[in-house]
């Protein structure tokens, strides 16, 4: 039979058996098994919960809490039938009380005292507030790591699977303290029914014993304090083991291994407090008055603890030190001369004065910014931006840094120490160096930073140091974003498709499209800033298309169609599409001059048509962004390729959509036509 059909038949039964046994009377002989058993499943429980690594581990405790407390109780009401009715409750209920009693009523009572005392006020309470407090602050934390976990996957840091194992940890991990607060509450009423039961026990026997059975008053004292005094003893003690299974279970934090394992290697790091402690005890045991041999003989003991422990301390920190140290490579080794031929995809060299931007000691916190940066980009772009290589560089000048792109230098700026950047319309009246803010070029002055309250009072924008260096880290990502996009990262991008959607990658596959050619579309669509998040569409309008060309200006233009109303969204602020057109006869114009060219559509027009041409867009464009808003330019869908050529190289920051990409659940408003003083002619 397997474990789950043993559990499913044996569990329900032992509940059933429990319940029972409070109603239908017991032997002694079974009686005594099943104080047996209830004393080894406390040892058993108390051990369990000593080797676990998480609470989780035995996330069936709360429920085995119950179930231990209504096998107690049963006991007790069986142990208390027996005790009334014959005066006999078998042979280790008579041995716990001869053992502890030694021929002392009070004796017996005081013990047993004591031990519910130890279970109901010092470690049923401690685990309960424990519990309760675990419960509340684990609820409190579960939006944040939700919040971790969707960040991470998000990323591409960890996959669905694992996400989805991540949330359902927090959430058993919620109802385990939820469920252990209240069966705390088991324990607490537990050890309140010992008690009364005891004084029922007690206070009856005598009753029946002298009045009933015309006993002797010693003698029923005698003989029925020895089975109270015993019962109350068979059932705390197993009380006492789960009480402190609990109170392990909801202080055990995650750890590595097992709580002894763990406690053993902790206090192993502590031996200057050892050392510290063995001594004053040594000193304790010459003060007149007191027993000086117990306490030179434990401080003495504790100072070869200690000392044996500094030792292996120092071996271990000396080994990890040897380690950490490695030896130098051989200038001549291949696997050293591969590792410094590689040039990193993206670099950023930071001047010797900079480099507390990096030292977490001094608050640096720029690989911190970094790594969150990569992170939005991965959103925006839909892209994993490789790791950025940080270093410092003796040869740039002071307060200096430079971005480089597979070893090319395409940024530099500036982030002078002890100093921020400070933008506003009036910056003649604050102190400090006038420059030109890297991603817009707007002017700017760095400031010193003890004026930087003076600059937020006359309304100046405030800009750290790490700010100013990962946002024209973010630009020149967001720019350089197709040379980033490596052939080993498109490939990781099909392989997390083909786990959702191995259709879109069966497409693909049958009609014979590389990945090489992918990582051309893909790059086509970041080099005109349009995300690659919706991979699965683009891939679709991709595969469409391979069926009838594989030209990749062609494809390109398939992926943009696929995800057109992804591109105007983008563009529409509040649902608001501000768009230029082209005067119908220029249109029909340039699309008679598109040619196909080696590398694809061109404007066949002369230098003076395309100068105009330039210029009429340029002014177009200048009068509605003085209006306040961000033109996109619409033409037909087989000019945009060549147009989109052209207009690359003089008005970059224009976006060109084709009429197909435009959304139909979108305003669109018409800011003007660009036109010419005379229609081209081819």
């Amino acid at each position: 039979m397997s474990d789950r059909r043993l559990g499913q038949a044996i569990f329900p039964a032992a509940v059933i058996f429990v319940v029972a046994m409070m109603v239908i009377p017991l032997p002694t002989q079974l009686l005594d098994l099943l104080l047996t058993l209830n004393i080894a499943a406390g040892v058993l429980l108390l051990l369990a919960s000593m080797n676990v690594r998480k609470p989780l581990d035995l996330a069936v405790f709360p429920s085995l809490l119950l179930v231990a407390t209504l096998f107690r109780l049963g006991l007790n009401i069986s142990s208390t039938r027996l005790i009334l009715s014959k005066g006999d409750a078998g042979e280790v209920i008579e041995a716990f009380g001869n053992f502890v009693i030694s021929g002392s009523l009070v004796v017996g009572l005081v013990v047993f005292l004591i031990l519910v005392v130890i279970q109901f006020v010092v470690i049923t309470n401690g685990a309960t507030r424990v519990a309760e407090v675990g419960a509340r602050f684990t609820l409190d934390a579960m939006p944040g790591k939700q919040m971790a976990i969707d960040a991470d996957l998000n990323a591409g840091v960890i996959d669905d699977e694992e996400a989805r194992r991540r949330r359902e940890e927090i959430s058993s991990e919620a109802d385990f303290y939820g469920a252990m607060d209240g069966a705390s509450k088991f324990v607490k009423g537990d050890a309140i029914a010992s008690v009364i039961i005891t004084i029922i026990n007690l206070v009856g026997g005598l009753v029946i014993g002298v009045v009933q059975l015309g006993v002797p008053v010693g003698e029923a004292v005698s003989r029925y304090s020895l089975l109270t005094v015993g019962d109350g003893l068979v059932s705390q003690i197993p009380a006492l083991l789960v009480s402190i299974s609990a109170g392990l279970i909801v202080t055990r934090s995650a750890g590595e291994s097992d709580l002894g394992s763990d406690v053993f290697a902790q206090f192993a790091a502590q031996h200057h407090a050892l050392r510290t402690g063995g001594i004053a005890l040594v000193l304790v045991g010459f003060v007149p008055g007191l027993p000086t041999v117990p306490f030179v003989v434990v401080g003495g003991a504790t100072l070869v603890v200690s000392r044996r422990l500094a030792a292996r301390a120092a071996a271990v920190e000396a080994a990890a030190h040897d380690d950490r140290i490695p030896p130098p490579p051989d200038p001549d080794d291949p696997n050293e001369l591969m590792r410094s031929m590689r040039v990193e995809p993206v670099s950023l060299e930071l001047a010797v004065d900079l480099v507390d931007l990096v030292d977490v000691s001094a608050g640096g916190d720029l690989l911190d910014r970094v790594r969150g940066l990569r992170r939005k980009l991965a959103l925006e772009l839909g892209m994993i931006v490789p790791p950025v290589r940080t270093r410092d560089n003796l040869d740039l000048p002071l307060g200096s840094y430079v971005v480089r792109v597979h070893g090319v230098e395409v940024g530099r700026g500036t982030a002078p120490p002890g100093q921020v950047l400070v933008l506003a319309d009036d910056l003649a009246a604050l102190p400090g160096v006038e420059t030109r803010e890297a991603v817009f070029g707007l002017p700017a002055k760095w400031v010193p930073t003890s004026h930087r309250a003076h600059a937020e009072a006359v309304g100046g924008t405030v800009v750290d140091r790490a700010s100013v260096i990962t946002t024209h880290l973010a630009e020149i990502c967001r720019r350089h974003a197709p040379e980033l996009l490596s052939r080993q990262e498109v490939k990781g991008l099909l392989d997390v498709v083909r786990r959702t959607d191995p259709a879109v990658v069966e497409d693909l596959t049958n009609a014979q499209v590389g990945v090489g050619e992918i990582q051309l579309v893909l790059q086509g669509l970041l080099a005109e800033q349009v995300s690659i998040r919706d991979l699965v569409r683009i891939l679709d309008g991709i595969s469409q298309r391979a069926r009838h060309t594989r030209d990749t200006e062609q494809l390109v233009e398939a992926a943009r169609t696929a995800i057109g109303s992804a591109i105007a969204v983008a563009h529409a602020p509040d649902g608001v599409l501000a768009v230029l057109t082209l005067d119908p006869m220029l249109e029909q114009a340039l699309l008679a001059s598109v040619q196909q060219g080696e590398d694809g559509r061109f404007l066949a027009i002369d230098p003076d048509q395309a100068e105009r041409l330039g210029r009429a867009c340029a002014e177009r464009l200048v009068a509605a962004e003085q209006t306040g808003r961000a033109p996109v330019l619409v033409c037909a869908p087989a000019l945009r390729p060549a147009l989109r050529r052209y207009l690359s190289r003089v008005l970059p920051q224009l976006p060109l959509l084709s009429y197909e990409e435009l959304s139909d659940h979108l305003t669109i408003e018409t800011l003007g036509t660009v036109s010419l003083e005379h229609a081209l002619e081819v």
